[in-house]
């Protein structure tokens, strides 16, 4: 099987500087892949190059079969795009603005009336469909944008920061509709400052440091590399970190030491590795 978004040797240069820099990358069909990195990575970009938003360089992106230089249309009849910027019409009610997407998306009448119930209806706001989107909460817009993107049936859902902003029970929210959508079959593609919901949502995780990736695979992967295990030391207000190849390796190298004051282990876990790999942590 194809993949379902294939990046080769993608290159995308603002104003003389390398924002995104020799990517390669695949993302297989029906599963949910994390993009990671610090501010500036090129996270968005890559995104927006994969969206048809902004054309790379150099190099070639296709996204479900088709190519975002040649084939713009075909690519957007087959994706949604839920970014971190609020981008629904604070004026319109629930119901115009995915009318209005619908019409943008040519569904015939019958068809966009059944997909905005069945939609409006997933993401629970069958309710509000006749409210101004500006009277609804930050969890609402972002749940409406999600219905909207959904509207004209994608193969492919990209997901910059969807969850930003948000009060961890809305946040909890999202990510069982992610998971759930991701369980009838949609890909997707998803960036994030919250370690944990990579850690819970995410079947592979790629990093990007400075518009490179520097780190692809699985936590379990991740952890395989650099460690299972890891011995705090707490050094004035800072601790320190070092990593063994188990939690047992671990705890033997605390035991030997003749003064364990603030010294612990525990299981290592993905913002641990983050910060190895970047030296900076995610936000």
């Amino acid at each position: 099987m194809s993949a379902a978004v294939c990046l080769q040797n993608v290159h995308k240069v603002y104003g003389g500087v390398s924002v995104v820099n020799d990517l390669s990358l695949n993302i297989e069909a029906g599963e949910i892949f994390g993009l990671l990195g610090p501010n500036g990575a090129g996270k968005s970009t890559t995104i927006r190059m994969a969206t048809t938003l902004t054309r790379p360089s150099d190099g070639h992106v296709v996204v479900a079969g088709y190519d975002v230089n040649r084939q713009q249309l075909d690519v957007r009849r087959q994706i949604g795009v839920v970014l971190q910027q609020t981008s629904v019409d604070g004026d319109m009610t629930v119901w115009e603005n995915m009318e209005f997407h619908g019409r943008m998306h040519h569904l015939p009448n019958a068809q966009r009336r059944d997909a905005i119930e069945t939609w409006l209806d997933y993401v629970e706001l069958a309710d509000r469909r006749d409210d101004k989107v500006k009277t609804l909460s930050g969890g609402m817009k972002r749940r409406l944008q999600i219905a909207r993107a959904l509207l004209h049936n994608p193969k492919i859902l990209f997901l910059d920061e969807p969850t930003v902003g948000l009060d961890p029970q809305t946040r909890r929210r999202l990510w069982e509709i992610i998971r759930d959508l991701n369980k009838q079959g949609m890909t997707m593609l998803l960036t994030t400052h919250y370690m944990e919901e990579v850690e819970y949502l995410c079947d592979r995780i790629g990093i990007l440091d400075q518009g490179k990736l520097i780190e692809l695979g699985t936590l379990a992967d991740f952890r395989q590399r650099h460690g299972e295990g890891i011995v705090m030391t707490q050094q004035g207000d800072r601790w320190n970190y070092q990593f063994f190849p188990t939690l047992d390796a671990a705890n033997a190298h605390l035991d030997q030491q003749p003064d364990k004051t603030g010294m612990m282990t525990r299981p290592s876990n993905l913002e641990d590795i983050f910060v190895e790999l970047t030296g900076r942590n995610l936000d």
